[in-house]
C-alpha cells in the first residue's frame, strides 16, 4: 500500500529522526542569506532611541496643535530640535553611527522639522488664507525634505575641504523649524501679536523665506566644528550658557524670538565668511598648480 502522505508531509521524516537534526535547525535558523545573525551593541541602540523619542516628541507636537494648545506644541518641537541634537553628539561620542541611524535620523527629521511646523502653522493662523496658507505650508514640508535628501547625498563625498566642516549647505533643518515658528513666540511674548487675518499674508511671506533658506545653498554656520574652548574663556563661555539658559527659563519665547532674529543676523557673516575660505583655497590651489 502505497504512503497516505506524500513523503515531503510525512510528520515522521528522516530529517527529523536524525540524531543532532534540531540542533542544525537551529544553525540554519540563524543564517540570514548566508549571513549569521549577530547581537546589536548597546552603543548603537541608544543614539537610535534618542531619534525616536525625538520622534515622539515630533508627532505629540501636531497633536497638541491639534488640541489649539499651541504653546506646549511650540516647546515639545524645541525639545524634538535638541534631542536630535544630542542624538548625533551620543553617536559619535560610543562610536555607535550606522547606516540605519543616518536612515532613520532623517526620517525623523522630516516629521520633526517639515511636516511637524508646517501643520502647527496652518493650524495657528495659515488656514486663515486657506489655499495659499496651504500652500505654504506644503513649501516649507518639501524644502525640508529636499535639505534632508541634499545632506544625505553629501555624506557619500570621500574627500570634501576640511574648511566646509564649518558650515552647513543651506539652513539645517532644526533651525528652519525653530525659526520657522517665530510668528507663534511674538503672539506668547510681551508683544502677545494675536494669529489674525491680516497678519497671515506678512507670515506666509516668512514661511516662504524660511523655507528658501533650507532648499537653498546658502552657506550657514556649523557647530559641529566647536572643538576646545581657550582656558581664557572658559569662565566667559559658562557665565553665558548659565545666563542663557536661565532666560529661557525664565522668559522661554522672548529668547527664542531674540535668539530666532539672532541666528538670521549671522547668516550674511556666514557667507562672507565661506567666500574667504573658498577664495584662500582656491588661492592655495593655484599656487600648487604653478
Amino acid at each position: 500500500m502505497s504512503d497516505p502522505l506524500p513523503r515531503r508531509f510525512s510528520v515522521h521524516s528522516e530529517t527529523a529522526a536524525e540524531p543532532g537534526a534540531g540542533a542544525q535547525g537551529e544553525r540554519r535558523l540563524g543564517l540570514v542569506r548566508g549571513r549569521r545573525i549577530r547581537p546589536v551593541p548597546l552603543r548603537i541602540i541608544l543614539p537610535n532611541l534618542v531619534t525616536l523619542l525625538a520622534l515622539s516628541m515630533g508627532l505629540t507636537g501636531i497633536r497638541f496643535a491639534v488640541e489649539g494648545q499651541f504653546q506646549i506644541a511650540v516647546l515639545v518641537v524645541i525639545i524634538a530640535a535638541i534631542l536630535d541634537g544630542l542624538d548625533g553628539r551620543l553617536a559619535r561620542a560610543l562610536r555607535g553611527t550606522s547606516r540605519f541611524g543616518a536612515e532613520l535620523d532623517s526620517l525623523a527629521d522630516f516629521v520633526d522639522f517639515g511636516v511637524a511646523p508646517a501643520l502647527i502653522l496652518y493650524m495657528w493662523n495659515l488656514h486663515q488664507v486657506k489655499s495659499l496658507g496651504w500652500f505654504a505650508a506644503l513649501v516649507f514640508a518639501i524644502a525640508c525634505a529636499l535639505r534632508l535628501a541634499r545632506f544625505n547625498v553629501s555624506l557619500d563625498d570621500p574627500n570634501p575641504p576640511a574648511w566646509e566642516g564649518h558650515f552647513f549647505t543651506g539652513m539645517p533643518a532644526p533651525a528652519g523649524a525653530v525659526l520657522a515658528l517665530l510668528p507663534l513666540y511674538l503672539n506668547f511674548s510681551f508683544l502677545a501679536l494675536a494669529p489674525t487675518r491680516a497678519l497671515a499674508p506678512f507670515e506666509i511671506g516668512y514661511v516662504l523665506f524660511i523655507a528658501f533658506l533650507m532648499a537653498s545653498r546658502i552657506p550657514h554656520f556649523s557647530v559641529k566644528k566647536i572643538g576646545r574652548i581657550p582656558r581664557e574663556y572658559v569662565i566667559v563661555v559658562l557665565f553665558a550658557i548659565a545666563a542663557v539658559v536661565l532666560l529661557l527659563a525664565t522668559f522661554p519665547m522672548e529668547m527664542l524670538a531674540c535668539l530666532s532674529l539672532g541666528y538670521l543676523a549671522t547668516i550674511p557673516f556666514a557667507v562672507l565668511k565661506y567666500k574667504a575660505f573658498a577664495a584662500s583655497a582656491s588661492a592655495a590651489g593655484g599656487d600648487k598648480a604653478a
